[in-house]
Formats: structure tokens, sequence, C-alpha cells
């Protein structure tokens, strides 16, 4: 397999850089499978605390799968497990990291793209960043993951019209309907990224990993079990060391110095 991706551990961040330029980041589908595979590496790495994704180029952070060797193994009459266990691995649908996801959108983020940027957590765009899920386009559609996520990020008429009309959104467009935090100068795109990250690694990791792993689990339950829920999730952080250290430093007007216990 070619050099799709390039994985990169620089302290506490993982940096994964879609490396296919020549055709604006499009991923084959043994792409995805390996890209699921560094999501699940970050989160395994007791080192890391954030991750930070973008696309090779100033053209497209991932303009989704690479249709030339993906199309033929839709066409099929049976249903392909591979593939759809593959994207659903780089979505991650059924095993999401409890690490923050930053996404660093440098360009086209179309069909795939955008379908991976949700699963991110943080999203800042260069002032070239176009947004879309075209697939209904080609009479296909956008299974992976926006049918689900897209509503519930977004407005639910702001998340049709993007899944049923195709069109592609600005990046001044996509921040004013919430999709994405922030829009900068290309050349700033990731000074802003690290500026969050920082933010982010400052803070005790493990109230950072238990905060978005309760946002997660706690978004299908009614409010009554989700309320019972997120306690559970906030007294097993207050057990933690790190809470410890976080109390005692406030208390003491110093930095907190967390070691991830």
């Amino acid at each position: 397999m070619e050099n799709e991706l390039i994985y990169e551990k620089r302290g506490n961040r993982a940096l994964i850089t879609i490396n296919r330029p020549q055709v604006f980041n499009a991923l084959t589908p043994n792409g995805w499978g390996y890209l699921g595979d560094l999501f699940q590496d970050a989160e395994n790495d007791p080192d890391i605390r954030i991750v930070i994704i973008t696309g090779a180029g100033e053209k497209a952070f991932c303009s989704g799968a690479d249709l030339k060797k993906t199309i033929p193994l839709l066409l099929g009459d049976e249903r392909n497990d591979e593939l759809e266990t593959k994207i659903n691995h780089a979505m991650m649908k059924f095993k999401p990291i409890t690490k923050p996801i930053i996404a660093a959108v440098n360009g086209h983020c179309l069909a795939g793209g955008t379908e991976l940027l949700q699963a991110t957590d943080i999203r800042i765009a260069a002032e070239n960043a176009t947004f879309g899920l075209p697939e209904p386009k080609w009479s296909i559609m956008a299974a992976g993951g926006s049918l689900v996520r897209l509503v519930r990020q977004i407005p639910y008429c702001r998340a049709m019209e993007i899944l049923l009309t195709g069109r592609q959104l600005s990046a001044e467009e996509a921040e004013k309907i919430g999709l994405i935090n922030r829009v900068v100068p290309l050349e700033d795109l990731m000074i802003e990224v690290d500026r969050y990250a920082e933010l982010i690694i400052q803070n005790g990791p493990i109230a950072v990993q238990s905060t978005k792993q309760a946002v997660i689990s706690l978004q299908n339950l009614s409010l009554d079990e989700a309320f019972k829920v997120e306690w559970n999730f906030a007294q097993q952080a207050l057990k933690s060391k790190d809470a410890k250290e976080g109390i005692l430093a406030f208390d003491e007007k110093r930095t907190p110095q967390f070691i991830g216990e």
C-alpha cells in the first residue's frame, strides 16, 4: 500500500496527515482501515493527549473515498462487509476514542472528508476550505456517519440541506452554521490548531478524556438517566490523583502538574 497516511508523534500530540495530494487526499479502502488503526494507536498510547488530523498540501483536507478504487467494490450484488468495516473503523462509529481530535482543514473537505470531520471534536479551517456531501448527485448516500451525526451536530434544516442538495459550503458558511469552530488564513491554520491543542493539553488528561467519553455515552439516554450517569463519570475523575493535584494547585495558587493518573 502506498504511503497514504503519515503518522507522527510530537510530545503529547499525534499528527495524522492524509498524504495523497495528487487526488485531493482521497483514501483507498485500505487507507480507511489504516486510518482507523492510527486513531486506535493514539488512543492506546498513554503519552498522547490529543490527535490532530490534516491533509497534505494546500488543496485538500480529504475529498473522501478514491472512487476508482472503491466503486468497483460497491457495485457487486453482495454487501461488501470488508469495506464497510474499514470505513466504520476510520469513522469511529462503534469504537470512538477518548482523546480529543482536532481537524485542521486545508482546502476541500468533501464527501468522506466531511463525514470524517464529524468524528472530530474541534475543527479549524483555512479560508480556502469547502465542505459538502455531494453523494446524492451520483445517486448514492453519505452513510459514513453523516445520516446519524450531522442532524445531531447542527440544526436539522441545515443538516438536511447539506444531505439532500449535495451543494458545497464555504468555510465562512460552515462556521456560521456551527459545522466548524473557526476560519483563519491558510498560513495561520496550524498556529491556531496548536493554540487549541495547547489549551487542552494544559488541562487534566483524565478529566478531558472522561468528558469526551461522557458526552458520547450520554447522547442517546433520557434526560433523567443521563444526569445520573453524568455524575458517575464526574466521580471517577474526582477520585484521580490529578484531581487532587488540581485542587491543591488551585489552593496554592500555582500551575498544576498532571500525570494522567
